[in-house]
């Protein structure tokens, strides 16, 4: 889909979504309840989508970055895409199960009963970003379909051979009153915000979020927004610095170190400092050596992306900041590659320690007192990660005194693979939670229902007027401390 920039053209994309958010709405109303059979059967159409053209979105992808290895997208993407969609399907049977509940007292006893039954929310709309174009649309996918949701999907302009291809192969494996998806820019997404949904799924950036946020509520949509920020490290003093080093420069420079959950910044002990930026450097160098081409490493998105970083890096520096990198590193490249800096001596007023960094950029600094830690990390945003490492009893004590959306010891970014673990932010890192039950649930409506039993209740209470002394009796007994 052309985005034109046109009030005509743009007022026509708004009746175009329009009129599919209706005929979802309409199909949705039609097919009420959604069987279990209806839910599993579009899980595994999905399921056959991702699968059947795995190649073919490898090459997107890739030719999206410009860089990025098939071995990435198939672990970052097309797997996660699949484990998600897989476990909604066996599960999806024992979550769509009414929840029974407890009447209050004498209810019960008097044939009453209460339970939790879980409804579609309706059409929700699911908003997804360009670090990992496969992953974020069918993760949040298998919540929706599973709680028995239409779909609208706008997959990231930034991506456009990926979002394409996905709005293809979404029209190939299900109908417009399934799923749709609406690519295109800037002008698509406001469109998007404005419909009256049901429910908006987004993940991107906090400033995006908020506009999303401010837009969804002049039509008093819900939102669940899957945010970043400044996901703290820190190496406690039992802490292997060399193992340490392996799995922190692992995990920042993957995907380049495009992704919401990446280390952002790393506290370690003063005295093993100088021996961590060695090791980190080292660890680097080790994984994508750049006098090989860096064939395994993946592309910054775009040039804008490698300047808004190398702006980073210059602030830094002027401000008193030390430069690491790679031993190999020869200098700015052309392409969009940017190696693995280490950066020390930072201060507050520093770019990169405002900002969230997304990108192969890692600030570390040291402390001498878990305290100090401490009172860093909880004077600023929640992260949406709190990454410990090492087996000291701080640890516990980081855990317990610091809100975050997540922890993870001792590894990085495995805890969001984890579909039994609810996924999502705090605060400034996002609100709400998906994957598994917890994808399922943020896509239901948990609609109460109370059945009166076969006894007039408030008749033999005398709780209707004039009321009588049994009622006020029962109003004192309740009202007791």
């Amino acid at each position: 889909m052309n985005v034109a920039d046109s009030p005509v053209e743009n007022q026509d994309i708004f009746h175009m979504i329009a009129d599919i958010v209706a005929r979802q709405r309409s199909a949705l109303q039609a097919e009420l309840p959604v069987s279990k059979a209806a839910r599993i059967d579009r899980l595994t159409r999905a399921i056959d989508l991702v699968l059947d053209h795995r190649d073919d979105f490898i090459a997107a992808v890739n030719q999206d970055f410009g860089q990025r290895t098939a071995e990435l997208t198939l672990f970052a993407d097309i797997l996660p895409s699949v484990q998600a969609l897989k476990h909604a399907r066996k599960n999806v049977g024992k979550w769509m199960r009414r929840d029974r509940r407890s009447p209050a007292f004498p209810l019960g006893l008097l044939g009453s009963r209460a339970w939790v039954e879980c409804k579609p929310r309706g059409v929700v709309g699911i908003i997804s970003p360009w670090n990992f174009p496969i992953g974020m649309v069918f993760s949040p996918l298998a919540g929706a379909l599973a709680a028995g949701n239409r779909v609208i999907i706008k997959p990231s302009e930034h991506v456009p051979a990926t979002s394409e291809l996905t709005r293809k192969l979404i029209a190939d494996y299900f109908s417009p009153e399934e799923i749709t998806v609406f690519p295109g820019g800037v002008e698509v997404s406001e469109t998007f915000t404005r419909q009256k949904l049901d429910h908006i799924f987004y993940t991107g950036s906090g400033r995006v979020g908020r506009m999303v946020m401010t837009a969804a509520a002049q039509n008093l949509v819900p939102v669940t927004l899957e945010l970043g920020g400044k996901s703290p490290t820190v190496i406690l003093p039992d802490c292997d610095i060399d193992r340490a080093a392996r799995a922190i420069a692992s995990a920042k420079m993957a995907n380049a170190g495009q992704i919401c959950v990446a280390p952002d910044y790393v506290f370690v002990p003063r005295g093993k400092m100088a021996a961590l930026i060695s090791a980190l450097v080292t660890k680097a160098e080790e994984f994508y050596p750049e006098k090989a081409g860096a064939t395994a490493y993946t592309a910054l998105i775009s040039q804008r992306e490698k300047q808004r970083l190398q702006g980073y890096v210059a602030d830094a520096r002027a401000r008193g900041a030390t430069i690491t990198t790679p031993p190999s590193y020869a200098g700015e490249r052309d392409d969009n590659l940017m190696p693995f800096h280490v950066i020390s001596k930072v201060t507050d007023d520093m770019t990169l320690m405002r900002e969230e960094i997304f990108g192969p950029l890692l600030p570390v600094i040291p402390y001498d007192d878990i305290d100090e830690v401490i009172r860093y990390i909880t004077d600023r945003d929640r992260p949406l990660v709190l990454y410990i490492m090492g087996r000291d009893r701080t640890g516990g004590k980081i855990r317990r005194q610091v809100i975050a959306g997540g922890v993870a010891y001792d590894e990085f970014l495995l805890h969001v693979g984890q579909e039994d673990l609810p996924f999502g932010g705090s605060g400034a890192s996002g609100m709400g939670n998906y994957h598994g039950v917890a994808g399922f649930k943020c896509f239901s409506h948990e609609m109460s229902v109370f059945k009166r039993g076969p006894f007039d209740i408030l008749g033999l209470l005398q709780a209707r007027p004039p009321f009588g002394p049994r009622f006020r009796a029962y109003i004192r007994q309740e009202l007791k401390k």
